[in-house]
């Protein structure tokens, strides 16, 4: 099987509870990058999983695995934020949200609301 082109590609590839799934995580993460930069970001397939661009530079690389849904880097954060994440941290830039539990999308949105602000604040 080809390697997906596009990241529409990349989550019709799932099952369809997991391409739910990774549609609402891909709908938060471009409306924060929106919201921070303005306008619509670009997607693209990086290293064979979706990227959010802003600015021509990657802000979030989000991927399906068989047992979770993983948002790649996320970086440390503000002591509110940074707890938040700390139950679904993996490593030190990496999260992961497993299939058996509900998806806090809300913090998805945050996750990508704090690193969009962050990208935007280093071009200013």
């Amino acid at each position: 099987m080809p390697s997906p082109a596009t990241v529409d590609e990349y989550i019709a590839g799932f099952d369809p509870e997991i391409a739910d799934r990774l549609r609402r995580v891909r709908a938060e993460i471009v409306d924060a990058v929106t919201a921070a930069s303005g306008r619509p970001p670009e997607e693209k397939i990086r290293y064979g999983i979706a990227a959010v661009m802003l600015g021509g530079r990657y802000a979030l690389h989000f991927a399906g695995w068989k047992k979770h849904i993983g948002l790649y880097p996320v970086p440390a954060f503000d002591e509110s934020l940074d707890s938040a994440v700390a139950p679904y941290r993996a490593e030190k830039d990496s999260v992961v949200f497993p299939h058996t539990a509900d998806l806090p999308y809300d913090l998805v949105g945050r996750i990508a609301a704090a690193i969009a602000a962050q990208r935007v604040a280093a071009k200013d």
